[in-house]
């Protein structure tokens, strides 16, 4: 009969080996399995031309977690170091404010090296995967392609009560106020001279829009001409017939990214590295383009039809058609600042 001894140490051998065995299923779990941060529109195109193939190729289950810039970069922050999410897909603004706080770690994979020189350059931990470029939204039974071009539309007395300009808080608002910058000012950080001019063109304004949905409406509905906006608002329309057209801006053309990032202490980082790699290849970034309008970064992927219908050669390489990136360091310490005075001294009006 075994000893109270010898049944105390066999029953100490199955737990612990039953430790063993849950900890390795856990640890192999997190290994198949990846979650990652995105944005909330897109999510059925973007989970068929990257999430698909990626599991299909890999193994690796891939868990969608998705909410606005801001609320994302906020769950980071709570997170403390033990981030739910492996990869975070954000826009170039909200990149650096997190580098900032120190919530991501550097991307290093084979393809980076495959990517246009503007997707990799500046003081980003992770690579651009997609870009977008901010111009001129137009209806073109109202205006020529020239008159679209120049920033002078909105300042037009012609023009009062017929176009609309973005918010601060949309990516396309701050591209805005850097064009205007350049344009009449001394650069895209010249503040001042922006707000001042953009104050003037204020009341020509019918709405400071914060959404793609409420420009294409306005645009639709005949109740705007143009409007400063996102090249990828335009796609649809002007493939779907209706009179609307994109331009660049004559001077000005400014152009932000979205960064893939790996949160510091993420649980699966080798999988978040092999996910980055293959969004970052010509096939996925083919796919993204086609599915979802994205512009790729990759200069070996394909531009759909539409997608050059709209943006012409600056698609395939925006440099060359004179955009530009912003520097992070010039806006993360001012942005509280600009978005106040922003609010006061332009949209107030």
């Amino acid at each position: 009969m075994p000893t109270r001894r010898a049944v105390l140490a066999a029953a100490l051998t199955v737990l612990a080996a039953a430790g063993c065995s849950g900890s390795g299923s856990e640890k192999q779990a997190d290994q198949n399995t990846l979650v990652v941060s995105t944005f909330p529109f897109g999510v059925k195109e973007f989970e068929q031309a990257v999430v698909a193939p990626f599991t299909k190729q890999t193994g690796i289950k891939v868990e969608l977690d998705t909410g606005s810039n801001a609320d994302r970069l906020s769950k980071l922050k709570l997170a403390k170091g033990e981030p739910e999410a492996d990869v975070v897909l954000i826009s170039d603004y909200f990149a650096a404010l997190g580098q900032k706080d120190g919530l991501f770690q550097k991307v290093d994979v084979p393809n980076v090296k495959e990517l246009a020189p503007f997707a990799t350059e500046g003081s980003y931990e992770g690579p651009a995967y997609t870009h977008q470029l901010n111009g001129i939204i137009y209806n073109t039974g109202k205006l020529s392609q020239k008159q679209a071009a120049d920033w002078e539309l909105f300042a037009n007395p012609a023009n009062k009560g017929k176009v609309a300009l973005p918010d601060i808080s949309v990516t396309a608002g701050q591209l805005m106020i850097s064009g205007v910058g350049e344009s009449y000012g001394k650069g895209p950080y010249d503040i001042d001279t922006s707000l001042q001019t953009l104050s003037g063109w204020a009341p020509n304004v019918l709405q400071f829009y914060t959404s793609s949905t409420e420009v294409t409406n306005l645009l639709t509905q005949g109740e705007i001409v143009a409007a400063d906006a996102l090249s990828g608002f335009a796609t649809k329309l002007v493939t779907s017939g209706e009179p609307i057209a994109w331009t660049a801006p004559a001077k000005g053309r400014y152009m932000a990214t979205n960064r893939a990032m790996i949160p510091k202490g993420a649980r699966n980082q080798a999988g978040a590295a092999k996910f980055i790699d293959y969004m970052l290849s010509a096939e996925a970034q083919s796919a993204m383009a086609k599915a979802a309008g994205d512009l790729p970064t990759n200069p070996k992927a394909e531009i759909p039809a539409d997608i050059a219908k709209v943006t012409g050669e600056a698609a395939k390489d925006p440099v060359a058609a004179g955009f530009k990136t912003l520097d992070p360091t010039q806006l993360v310490d001012t942005r509280a600042t600009w978005v106040d005075r922003f609010a006061r001294e332009v949209a107030g009006k």
